[in-house]
């Protein structure tokens, strides 16, 4: 094994949650009054956290107050109904158990609040995923890098001696932004193209592929 721990994203990277958030970010914008996104729409929108979700999501003109309320029952229903269609994408828990069997660390860090994070990672993970950390007050989501040294602080190991994991363009700032190696990965929210406009040096099509590359 290259690395003594691994970070990864959540969303996109090892659960495909893109219908559930969808799905809830509908039924806030209609509770609110406001039209429906379509899920190719919700796609480009996550990130970046829940609350810019929202207030992309909201339409222009939208009163802070308003998108205020929207964000509050987004996060409500979310909580309620964010395992309705959400699952690992394949082979992401056989990934995790050849991880753990090899004793390599694992952690969970993603700009989803913490309590839908840490709610996510107990139900589809297990013991798998013994530290996962999501965005909570107080604390500067990625890219800064503050909740992923939390999380090599918690695992106890220093942050050239682990790989981070994503989907996304924020991933590889991440990365940068905490001194890590950083793989991409392209069956989540953002395509290969994207990726390698974005910076990703390395990108790998399925959790196999990526095995390969963590060995």
């Amino acid at each position: 094994m290259h690395y003594d721990a691994v970070i990864f994203d959540l969303d996109g990277t090892l659960l495909n949650t893109l219908d559930d958030l969808a799905d809830s970010a509908n039924h806030a914008l209609e509770h609110c009054g406001f039209p429906r996104r379509t899920v190719d729409e919700v796609r480009s929108f996550v990130g970046n956290g829940v609350a810019l979700l929202i207030h992309r999501a909201v339409p222009k003109g939208t009163t802070p107050e308003e998108e205020a309320a929207c964000l509050e029952e987004f996060r409500q229903y979310y909580l309620t109904h964010m395992r309705c269609k959400t699952a690992p994408y394949p082979g992401v828990l056989e990934l995790l158990d050849d991880l753990k069997a090899s004793g390599c660390a694992v952690a969970v860090v993603s700009n989803k609040f913490d309590a839908a994070v840490k709610g996510l990672c107990a139900d589809y993970f297990d013991d798998r995923v013994p530290v996962a950390i999501g965005e909570s007050e107080g604390v500067r989501k990625k890219p800064a890098p503050d909740t992923v040294f939390r999380a090599l602080e918690e695992l106890g190991v220093p942050a050239d001696r682990a790989v981070y994991v994503g989907d996304s363009d924020v991933d590889i700032e991440t990365a940068r932004n905490a001194g890590m190696s950083c793989i991409s990965v392209s069956w989540g929210f953002r395509d290969t193209a994207f990726l390698l406009a974005n910076g990703a040096r390395t990108i790998t099509a399925n959790p196999e592929a990526l095995a390969r590359v963590l060995a």
